[in-house]
């Protein structure tokens, strides 16, 4: 059991695909990773989630994975989950080959103690996206509902080496994808069976858009019995119902629109235990992240008798 303390609350590794030298970081000298993961763990994480928007761990070599294994003991981080970022299983060009890095990453997971491999079916930022001053003002991919049952496929076949890994698979809740909103994750979850698969309530994804969303509460509340990995971060929201025009920005989990200090304490009551993972975008993301570590934490601390009972 865990305490508030020890409470596995992963940094998601922000940095930039490529290094000072325009290195792919999946290229770059050990040192540059030194330099990331020291910056991390001199914020007083203990786990990372070595997202592949960061270092593909999938993809490099047997050397250069126990090169990144020697730097977690270096600076005494573990990981406890690891994320996808925007490759999804049913891609047009390329999502066998996502499903294939993602049966490598659930085995290189193993090998680091992680849990939790967690899996989204967002795509890549389009070039109208990336102009933007925040790239969720532009709408991005829509998932084809006749892929629908592929997804299901990829999904199930990732589930089973999951379960035989003694691990589990978290899906990404994200907008206009199978998993666009509370009531398509519970759906897809219930029709993919218990193949070893729970949500990701990510549901800052969902606040932010310039356009009606389904109440946040409302939201939690469906997903609760199924949560297994947490992305979780917390934005401004306004709407002007005079002239329709929708506003947000990123903030503290503590500043924005959901209630993080009443949604986390529902979560533990209702049985959650598993990994918190720090997202922020914007500015000093690692110490915003930081002040959102040391603020679930406190929510935990308070929390704790609602497991004891």
């Amino acid at each position: 059991m865990y305490t508030a303390e020890t409470w596995p609350i992963a940094a998601k590794m922000n940095f930039p695909a490529r290094d000072a030298q325009g290195r792919h970081v999946n290229d770059a000298p050990v040192s540059v990773w030194a330099d990331q993961i020291r910056q991390v763990a001199d914020m007083g994480y203990k786990y990372i989630d070595p997202i592949d928007d960061w270092i593909q761990l999938a993809d490099i070599s047997d050397e250069r994975f126990a090169e990144f294994c020697g730097l977690l003991d270096e600076f005494d981080v573990k990981v406890p989950a690891i994320s996808f970022g925007r490759r999804s299983p049913i891609d047009d060009k390329n999502g066998q080959a996502h499903v294939e890095s993602m049966h490598r990453m659930l085995d290189r997971g193993r090998e680091l103690g992680a849990k939790i491999v967690n899996i989204g079916f967002m795509q890549a930022l389009t070039p109208e996206q990336e102009k933007a001053l925040w790239f969720w003002h532009v709408d991005g991919h829509k998932d084809d509902p006749a892929k629908r049952d592929l997804a299901l496929e990829r999904i199930r076949e990732l589930g089973d080496h999951a379960l035989r890994n003694d691990m589990e698979i978290s899906l990404e809740i994200y907008e206009d994808t199978f998993l666009g909103s509370a009531r398509d994750a519970v759906q897809f979850i219930e029709d993919c069976g218990p193949q070893g698969l729970g949500i990701n309530p990510d549901f800052g994804n969902l606040i932010r858009l310039h356009r009606e969303i389904d109440p946040w509460q409302e939201s939690f509340d469906l997903v609760m019995p199924y949560i297994n990995f947490w992305h979780i971060k917390n934005y401004m929201r306004d709407f002007d119902p005079a002239t329709g025009a929708y506003f947000s920005f990123p903030v503290p989990l503590e500043d924005g629109l959901i209630d993080y200090r009443m949604i986390i304490r529902q979560a533990v009551a209702s049985g959650y235990r598993g990994v918190f993972q720090t997202e922020h975008y914007g500015g000093d993301w690692l110490s915003v992240g930081a002040k959102n570590m040391a603020f679930i934490r406190g929510v935990l601390r308070n929390a704790m008798y609602l497991i004891e009972e």
